[in-house]
């Protein structure tokens, strides 16, 4: 099996036990099925995420020595999701 799973944290403050928990899961399935590791940040909730956050993130990660192949920061994706809305809309598939 080759693709991506993706391990997503909301940036509204520090990891937690539950992260760590999640991680592992992620961490354990890519490597049982030999899958590339993406880190996508949750930053919907801009009222509460906060780039020191992102950060700790990252550096926890590194620290915790669980290693992902590529990032992406949710809300610097919005041409993205218009591309995909409007291919939707062209096919008549949105109400």
């Amino acid at each position: 099996m080759s693709g991506k799973i993706r391990f997503a944290p909301s940036p509204t403050g520090y990891l937690h036990e539950g992260h760590l928990l999640s991680a592992l899961y992620v961490w354990a399935a890519a490597k049982k099925w030999n899958l590339k590791i993406h880190l996508r940040i949750e930053d919907h909730d801009q009222s509460r995420a906060r780039p020191a956050y992102i950060a700790g993130i990252r550096e926890d990660l590194a620290w915790l020595g669980f290693k992902y192949d590529s990032e992406s920061i949710q809300s610097a994706r919005g041409q993205v999701y218009e591309a995909a809305l409007q291919k939707l809309k062209e096919k008549s598939l949105t109400t």
